[in-house]
Order: structure tokens, then sequence, then C-alpha cells
């Protein structure tokens, strides 16, 4: 697809995800939090969930960590906000910015996987425990998960810690240094792209997500 047919069909699953009363958080947000970015970008980030800047401002990671993942993703990997996409597992703001419940996972989960199926990235990285768990169909924590490579779909997944972790400093803080670091390394490993195989199209629907 062009870039201005996928633009267009984010356009319109955006408009759906508005609409989405799936689960209650759809009749208690502010405003649905769908994404944002390159459509055709090579590197995709998906996060937790809204937060309070995030619900008011209908757009993914506008607050402290956003900040924060915005200045790493300059400084570590040499790109900027607007080179990638962003998105998250949730499109709407839990209560309290409490953690995603089981059901309301289950409820966003086809709207990320057609987010992926369109942008169509080629290096997905994970943000936290949640999108972690849920592309890489695993119970590990992130702790044991980060820092390295799987295979997904077409793409390659790097999990790492999120960045609201890394405001507090510490091991969160330099290990997500350390693993946007990597997405550098694999960024300039990639090989030239080329059409997508027809048998990998559905691969998002069975082995991620």
């Amino acid at each position: 697809m062009t870039r201005t047919d996928v633009e267009a069909r984010l356009a319109e699953l955006a408009r759906a995800v508005e609409a989405c009363r799936a689960c209650p958080l759809g009749g208690q947000r502010t405003r649905a939090v769908f994404g944002v970015g390159n459509p055709q970008a090579d590197l995709m980030f998906v996060g937790e969930a809204p937060g309070f800047h995030e619900d008011k401002q209908g757009e993914p990671f506008v607050g402290a960590a956003g900040q924060l993942l915005t200045k790493l993703l300059r400084e570590r990997v040499g790109l900027d906000r607007s080179d990638v996409y962003i998105a998250n597992t949730l499109k709407c703001r839990p209560p309290g910015n409490r953690d995603p419940l089981p059901d309301e996972i289950e409820a966003c989960r086809p709207h990320l996987r057609q987010q992926l199926k369109l942008i169509r990235p080629r290096v997905v990285v994970t943000l936290g425990n949640f999108a972690s768990k849920l592309l890489l169909n695993t119970q590990t924590g992130i702790t044991r998960l980060r820092g390295q490579r799987y295979p997904f779909g077409w793409a390659v997944l790097i999990p790492t810690f999120h960045p609201a972790a890394a405001l507090r400093g510490g091991a969160a803080m330099r290990g997500l240094e350390t693993d946007l670091y990597e997405v550098r390394r694999v960024l300039d490993e990639l090989p030239a792209p080329t059409p997508p195989d027809p048998q990998q199209l559905g691969l998002f629907e069975t082995t991620a997500l």
C-alpha cells in the first residue's frame, strides 16, 4: 500500500477506536488515544495505556515519560518522534492510571493488531510489562525479557522498560538507554526492504497478538 492508502486506513481505524465501547473504558475516558507518527515507520513503539495528559490531548506519550522517550529516541537512536510510530496496548485511560485489566487488553487487541498490520514496522519496541507480555504471548516479566531480540512476524521485537519506570532513574534508566542503543544497531543491520511474503501476512494474528 502507498503512504496515502495506509494513512486512510489508519484514519478509518482511528474513527472506529473513537467510537469503541467494547469495554467500560470507552465511556469513561476523555479522548481515545489511537497512535501517532510515521505511517510507514521502520520502528514502532508500543506502550501500556494512556495517562492523564494523553487522555486530555488524545496523543500517546506526551507527559513526562513521553518527554523522556522523545529525548532518548533522539540521543540514543538518532530519530525524531515524527520518524517512528507510537501507540499503546490500550487506547483509553484506566481510572487513576491503574494497571490494564485482562478484559480491557482483550478488547483493544484487534485495534493494535490492525495498526501493526497496516504500518508493518520492521522493528517493534515494547515498553514495559503489559505490551511485552501481550505481543510475546508470555507471562515472563520485563526484567527477564528486556534487551533481547525476538522474531515477530516479519519484524524484530525488542522489549524494554517503560519510560515511566526510567523516570525514577536506577536500573530502569540504564536498561532503557542500553536497549535503545540495541535498537539503533538492529536498524542499522536491517537489509533493504522487500515486498512482504503473502505467507507472512497472517503472522500477527497467530504468533503475534
